[in-house]
């Protein structure tokens, strides 16, 4: 009788059991012919070659033995009595193939997930190293049968080898009972010396010992390359349950780690420079592309610490620790930096870093993905990288490389394209595209913005190098402080000379004895002060007028008026509560009432315009932006808490005069901050001062240390950036930074170098100044009967300023301000002109905001019409009866 075709035989005596249908059969194999019978490990072979061939018996997955006992078989009887049974119950070698090929095709892959990764098992293969059969041997193999595992038998250390180096088995069980059949570390230490045997779990099974000796080290065998040892014991169970955990623990380990190797190979194959440390700076992986870039080989590098290499001194000296302040929260920095190539030219590059969450929820590994920036000074440092490299090729593969940035760097905008596109949109997408469009048309322009405009303007038709050059002039001009504005003056006006002048500027020095002292005193006693109730048991007056505080149009004099000039405890309350403010810093709505009622307390309600009201209209606006979409996605939840509380506080203890004012007349506050943002300065001093001082008010008591720091650090660059000497400084940052980069990718622009504005900490920063920049000078963006009552206290609060400073002898910072002589809708279109219009054209670019804009073109129309008509009162006098 011929054998199945399933049963192969190599010249080398290794024995195979497949499925007809396999293709990794040996490449010489014999048919089993007709003669003698052999027994090859519960198989019932025919074969005159039975006596010299079976060294390996290969076995993937066949039913336990139907007549065998198990139970007798652990008891301790010979295996030679078992397999006797099975030769009675099988009667050819067809029909245990047949059943073998049966069961083989029951096993199934098993689906394991590493990271997004979604991984296939194949059965596990495991590989018996043993001389001579026995129960030992029997008990792992049926473990395999009753496991689903491809099963392979060997009884020499050559045929062992190469059955492994064809098989590439997860588990290899060597016979380490008995040395004088062969050599148990001699085999494991030639399998290990195979390149496959990396990922392979070696078992050795070792002798019981008795009660009276004393049970040997496990490390002369793992020294040798065994990863576990196994007691001897043939129980079926025993086995399969040594083997289970194998699979499930170091094969399953195993299996993924194999997986990263193709991870790896596209690490190795990317063409941005990548970078992995640990979570102490250390480097633990570069990728080709990392070498080749800074001039390094690999073995250079690995564990060394970020701080042993030359860093570039072209970096802002406080770069790198921003950096780690923000990786080390867990958060992506992405920005530029000058790295150092080991030939000690500095090169720019767009750098990404990525922390990853490991074990314990720590950070465990930083990711760096780096690539070069489109600079002329880069394209050398390629040029040089590329001619250098053993295989650089031809001269044009080196300008492929050198000028790889070709056609793809950002285009400038064309304001007329924007404006034509737009006229066929609706109304408000048209006064949209003219937001956009007037931001390359400011009205007041620093130098700086000239610049980068006249750059833009140049990079059109240029030759690819020279815009490459262009890019980093601009990337410069970006990021350094050339942000002060040259100042100049319409017409002549005189009311807009003393207005741009007078909030321009911190005033003249101090020209007479005279010093201005504020009137109330931080440690006054708030005990008179009623507690405010809570924000669900309000009068239903205040209530009714709450409940349309979301609305652009809400009457902040409304409620100043039912709540006895309190507008602000009742207002922050609501909002604070819309906004989750006490479920972020873990204090009561008791301690929050209690820090409303003392920073409301601290307003001068005597002030005709800088008062709780004008603290609760600024809370207001910010709310309102907050709640934009553009705004809310590129801002996280401290920033949203941070920005409401510098609303709140944003001008608090202000004493109704100006900077230049205090400066002119020495106060006290001048002297203390050296003239410089000397009220701006005061308002967040006292607000933290005044939250500090009482626990029953202190809503950061909470809050764990960094975080406090990271929200005070907010608060005071937000309520800083409402000083007016630096207004310019900010719009100009935020169209060049945000608008303009926004406006490039909204043209399709596909340059790869293109920031993502989202990303930088920087913008973050630059979003939540114009922010409350914004709300603090919303005025002309109100309602027109709002923007008039305002418009009439500030000028109040001006002209009362120019009465005192000619009664204390002081210089007049702005002498229009003179009630008797001055126009009001004069000084109201100067503001707008040269404050209002540039700055929310560029917010309303940003926040999309077309109820504000049209509030402002008919306020600006009534300030106009009233010029025109030479009324100098905030409304005509038919108006007014």
């Amino acid at each position: 009788m011929g054998c199945a075709p399933s049963i192969h035989v190599s010249q080398s005596g290794v024995i195979y059991c497949r499925d007809s249908d396999e293709s990794t059969s040996p490449h010489q194999t014999a048919a089993l012919s007709q003669g003698a019978a052999a027994t090859l490990h519960g198989l019932f072979v025919k074969t005159d070659a039975a006596d010299s061939i079976p060294s390996v018996l290969a076995y993937r997955s066949r039913q336990p033995p139907p007549c065998p006992d198990p139970r007798r078989q652990e008891r301790g009887e010979p295996a030679a009595a078992g397999r006797a049974r099975a030769r009675r119950c099988c009667s050819s070698a067809e029909a245990e193939t047949q059943t073998s090929h049966a069961s083989v095709k029951q096993a199934s892959t098993t689906e394991v997930q590493i990271g997004p990764m979604r991984l296939a098992q194949d059965p596990v293969q495991v590989l018996l190293i043993f001389a001579k059969e026995d129960n030992q041997s029997d008990g792992f193999w049926w473990a395999c049968d009753r496991a689903g595992y491809r099963c392979n038998f060997a009884r020499t250390p050559e045929s062992a080898l190469e059955c492994f180096l064809d098989k590439h088995h997860e588990i290899i069980v060597i016979d380490h009972r008995h040395a004088r059949y062969f050599d148990a570390e001699a085999i494991c230490r030639s399998i290990r010396a195979t390149k496959p045997s990396e990922h392979t779990v070696i078992l050795a099974v070792v002798p019981c010992i008795s009660a009276d000796q004393e049970e040997t080290s496990v490390l002369p065998l793992l020294h040798v390359g065994f990863d576990r040892i196994f007691m001897e014991n043939s129980s079926i169970i025993a086995c399969y349950n040594e083997l289970i955990q194998i699979e499930h623990g170091e094969v399953r380990s195993q299996f993924k780690l194999r997986a990263c190797n193709s991870v790896f190979t596209a690490l190795d194959h990317c063409h941005e420079a990548i970078e992995i440390t640990s979570e102490d700076h250390v480097i633990q992986y570069v990728n080709p592309a990392f070498e080749r870039m800074m001039g390094y080989h690999k073995g250079e590098l690995m564990g060394k610490e970020l701080t042993e290499l030359p860093k570039s001194d072209k970096n802002r000296a406080d770069l790198l620790d921003t950096i780690n302040m923000c990786i080390k929260k867990g958060k992506e920095w992405q920005g530029v930096y000058y790295a150092r190539r080991k030939s000690g030219d500095s090169i720019q590059q767009h750098v990404r870093i990525t922390p990853v969450i490991g074990q314990g929820g720590k950070i465990r590994h930083f990711v760096s993905i780096k690539k070069l920036c489109c600079t002329n000074e880069n394209n050398k440092q390629l040029y040089k990288i590329h001619r250098d490299e053993k295989f650089a090729g031809d001269n044009s593969q080196a300008e492929s490389h050198s000028f790889r940035c070709k056609n793809r760097r950002k285009e400038s905008i064309d304001v007329k394209s924007i404006t034509s596109r737009s006229s066929d949109a609706p109304s408000l997408q048209n006064r949209r595209y003219s937001s956009m469009a007037r931001i390359h048309s400011m009205t007041i322009e620093a130098p700086i913005t000239k610049v980068i405009n006249i750059i833009n303007t140049a990079q059109e038709n240029s030759p690819v190098t020279v815009a490459e050059a262009l890019d980093r002039v601009l990337e410069i001009l970006r990021t350094t402080e050339l942000y002060s504005p040259q100042l100049g003056t319409k017409d002549e006006d005189p009311h807009t000379s003393d207005l741009v002048g007078g909030l321009m500027t911190d005033g003249l020095r101090r020209l007479s004895g005279n010093e201005y002292v504020f009137s109330k005193n931080v440690n006054q006693s708030y005990s008179h002060l009623s507690v405010p109730i809570t924000v669900n048991d309000v009068p239903p007056c205040i209530a009714q007028l709450l409940d349309n505080e979301e609305s652009w149009d809400f009457n902040i004099f409304e409620l100043e008026a039912v709540t006895n000039k309190r507008p602000l405890v009742y207002l922050g309350l609501k909002v604070f509560a819309r906004f989750g403010v006490c479920e972020f810093l873990n204090c009561s709505e008791a301690t929050l009432r209690a820090w409303f009622q003392v920073i409301e307390a601290n307003y001068h309600s005597t002030n005709s315009y800088h008062n709780s009201t004008h603290a609760a209209d600024v809370l207001h606006a910010t709310a309102f932006f907050l709640g934009k979409e553009r705004v809310k996605g590129n801002l996280d939840r401290l920033d949203e808490v941070a920005a409401l509380i510098a609303a709140t506080v944003h001008d608090v203890d202000h004493p109704g005069r100006t900077n230049s004012f205090l400066c002119n007349a020495g106060s006290e506050l001048a002297v203390l901050y050296n003239d410089t943002a000397v009220l701006e300065s005061h308002h967040t001093a006292l607000a933290f001062q005044l939250t500090a001082k009482d626990n029953k008010c202190n809503i950061f008591k909470n809050i764990d240390r960094n975080h406090y720091r990271t929200l005070r650090q907010a608060i005071i660059d937000m309520v800083l950036a409402t000083e007016m000497t630096k207004h310019f400084e900010h719009v100009n940052k935020f169209v060049n930074s945000i608008n303009k980069p926004m406006a490039s990718e909204s043209e399709g622009s596909d340059c790869e170098c293109a920031p993502n504005v989202k990303n930088f900490p920087e913008n973050q920063t630059l979003i939540k100044r114009m922010m409350i920049k914004c709300a603090d000078v919303a005025n002309p963006c109100r309602p027109l009967d709002l923007c008039i009552e305002w418009a009439g206290r500030i000028s109040e609060e001006y002209f009362a300023q120019t009465d005192e400073e000619k009664r204390q002898g002081l210089p007049v910072v702005m002498p229009v301000f003179d009630r008797k002589t001055c126009s009001i809708p004069k000084s109201q279109i100067s503001f707008i002109d040269y404050f209002i219009t540039d700055m929310f054209d560029a917010w309303d670019a940003f926040a999309h905001l077309p109820v504000l804009m049209e509030h402002l073109a008919v306020n600006y129309k009534h300030w106009k019409t009233l010029d025109e008509l030479k009324c100098k009162s905030l409304r005509l006098p038919a108006e007014n009866n």
